[in-house]
């Protein structure tokens, strides 16, 4: 019998977790957040704190990181460099559907 656990995290921008939280839900190590909020991709809610704290959301970013390092054996610097470049994609994709949804009620506008 294989049981299978998994975890769930409500991603949000209004809930906060501390640095100590990103670290234990994400598996990285203090110095890969702190490479990675150097990067900027993953962003304190207030960089001057004394400790960082980070929208709920970045769990989301750091298990990512996480599987980067692990899966593809990547150092630091290519794990900065392979997020930036996803989120990159993501904004550019979503990019590209608002400007589809736009093409499209043009269209549906001119067949009128």
């Amino acid at each position: 019998m294989n049981i299978t656990t998994s975890e769930w995290v409500w991603v949000n921008d209004h809930d906060e977790c501390s640095a100590s939280q990103l670290i234990a839900a994400s598996g990285l190590t203090k110095e890969e957040i702190d490479e990675l909020v150097a990067t900027g991709v993953i962003v304190p809610v207030d960089h001057s704190a004394e400790s960082y704290s980070f929208q709920i959301r970045f769990i989301n970013t750091a298990k990512k990181a996480r599987r980067l390092r692990d899966d593809f054996e990547l150092d630091l610097h290519g794990i900065a460099l392979a997020m930036t470049l996803m989120q990159r994609i993501d904004a550019l994709v979503t990019q590209l559907d608002a400007l589809n949804a736009q093409l499209g009620s043009v269209i549906t506008e001119q067949a009128d």
